[in-house]
């Protein structure tokens, strides 16, 4: 008998093992494809919010400087009362989507703007 005991594995084995080897991998390629997945969602919820606070700061920022444009001008007191109730609400929704309430916020900024621009009508 020539064999010996510590020899190399032969080509059977270096198969065996390379299967095993692809059955695991991809295992580690799915955690890590959620691991990515997880990154993604988590920078999309920061833009969405980062989204929210600025839009609601500069919709209330313009509901507030047309609020004392109109209050100044020959407009009926109604007008600029609107674009401060619009300007209110959209500040709202922008502490909202700071907090993370992004789909809220949304709606808060659509009611805002027609507020304003339901204030706009009365002119």
């Amino acid at each position: 008998m020539s064999g010996r005991t510590d020899s190399v594995a032969g080509p059977a084995e270096a198969e065996a093992e390379a299967e095993e080897a692809e059955r695991t991998e991809p295992a580690v390629r799915h955690e890590e494809d959620e691991l990515e997945d997880d990154a993604e969602f988590y920078d999309e919820a920061r833009r969405a919010r980062w989204l929210a606070t600025g839009t609601g700061a500069l919709l209330a920022l313009a509901g507030v400087a047309a609020a004392l444009l109109r209050l100044t001008g020959p407009a009926p007191a109604l007008v600029p009362v609107a674009y401060a109730i619009g300007a209110a609400v959209c500040a709202a929704a922008a502490v909202l989507g700071a907090r993370g309430r992004t789909r809220r916020a949304l709606w808060l900024l659509i009611a805002g703007t027609m507020i304003m621009a339901l204030g706009d009508q009365f002119d």
